[in-house]
C-alpha cells in the first residue's frame, strides 16, 4: 500500500470581471479495490454551490456553480489517497488467443459496445496505414501485442507538452509524429477500436518520484492513458506516453469514451472577459505514515 498526497490547482484569469455558468469538475477518484480516498477537500473561489453525483460511467463528478462576479476562477483539489496496485504479472490470457479477431462474450459485448466503435475520422488513411504496420503475427497473444504497441508509441513519437486544447485526431498524430499524453492515449484507443478491442480514455495523475532519472513524461499536470478490456484480465491500463502497463504510478480519476468528456474542469462564462489565461499545476508526493502507538 502507498499513501499519496495530491494537489491539483486550476486557475483561470480574465482581463475583465465575468459571471460564471455551472462547471463540471472531474478531480476526485472513485473508491475501488485499487484506490481508497482517505481525505478530499476542494477550495473554490469565488465560492458557490456544489453538488456531487456519479455519471453514467461511474465517475465522481462535482457540479459547481460559482457565485458573483470575478476576474479569476480558482479550483484547488487536495486529496489523500491510498493505492493498492496489482502488477501485470499474468501473461497467459487464454481468450482471446490472437490479435484479430478479438473475442468477447455476448454478455460482455452488450456492455462494451460503446467502447468498441471508433469515434474519430481517418479520411486520409494515415491511422489505418500506420496500424497495419503494427499488426504482426496473427498468432501473437493479445496482451503481447498491446504491450508492444504501447512501447512502439513511446519509442516512435516525440513528446510535446501542451496544457490547453483538444486532443489531436489520431491520424494527425501519426502524420506529424508528435503529441502530448492525451494525443498518444487517444491514438492507442482509436487504433485498438479499429481492431475490435474495447478501449476507453482515462484521465488522472502520474506519480513520478524518479522522473528526472527515468525520463517519465507527463508529470506536473493531469495525465491521460488508455484502458483495454481483456477477457480474464478485465480493464487493463496502458500508458503509451511512458510505456507503462498496470503501473502503480498511474492514478485514475475518470474514464470516458472520448477525450472531450474527460476534461478535469469544464464550464462557461457570461460576459466579455477579454484575454483569458489558464494555469494548471499538479503535485503528487508520498505521505509519511505515522506508526500507531503501542
Amino acid at each position: 500500500m502507498v499513501r499519496l498526497s495530491i494537489r491539483h490547482e486550476t486557475l483561470y484569469t480574465y482581463e475583465r470581471p465575468v459571471r460564471f455558468a455551472g462547471h463540471r469538475l472531474l478531480v476526485r477518484p472513485r473508491d475501488s479495490h485499487a484506490t481508497r480516498v482517505v481525505d478530499a477537500h476542494l477550495t473554490l473561489s469565488p465560492p458557490g454551490q456544489t453538488r456531487w453525483l456519479y455519471d453514467a460511467l461511474g465517475n465522481s463528478v462535482c457540479c459547481f456553480m460559482p457565485g458573483g462576479e470575478s476576474r479569476t476562477l480558482s479550483i484547488i483539489s487536495d486529496l489523500t489517497i491510498e493505492r493498492f496496485p496489482a502488477s501485470l504479472t499474468r501473461r497467459d490470457v487464454a481468450d482471446p488467443q490472437t490479435v484479430t479477431p478479438i473475442y468477447y462474450s455476448a454478455a460482455d459485448r452488450a456492455v462494451l459496445a460503446p467502447f468498441i466503435d471508433p469515434v474519430s475520422e481517418d479520411r486520409d488513411g494515415h491511422l489505418l496505414d500506420w496500424l497495419r504496420e503494427q499488426v504482426g503475427d496473427p498468432k501473437e497473444p493479445a496482451l503481447e501485442f498491446l504491450l508492444r504497441l504501447n512501447r512502439t508509441i513511446r519509442a516512435d513519437f516525440d513528446y510535446s507538452a501542451r496544457d490547453q486544447g483538444a486532443a489531436q485526431e489520431p491520424g494527425h498524430t501519426v502524420r506529424v509524429g508528435s503529441g502530448t499524453c492525451r494525443d498518444f492515449a487517444w491514438l492507442m484507443v482509436e487504433a485498438l477500436r479499429r481492431l475490435g478491442y474495447a478501449a476507453r480514455f482515462v484521465t488522472g495523475y502520474l506519480y513520478s518520484p524518479r522522473k528526472a532519472a527515468s525520463g517519465m513524461r507527463g508529470a506536473g499536470a493531469t495525465h491521460a492513458w488508455c484502458e483495454v478490456f481483456l477477457p480474464e484480465l478485465g480493464w487493463t491500463e496502458f500508458d503509451p506516453t511512458n510505456a507503462l502497463a498496470e503501473s502503480p504510478d498511474l492514478i485514475p480519476v475518470a474514464v470516458t469514451r472520448t477525450p472531450a468528456e474527460a476534461a478535469p474542469v469544464s464550464g462557461a462564462i457570461y460576459g466579455d472577459g477579454g484575454q483569458a489565461d489558464l494555469t494548471v499545476h499538479v503535485d503528487v508526493r508520498p505521505v509519511e505514515m505515522i506508526p500507531a502507538a503501542a
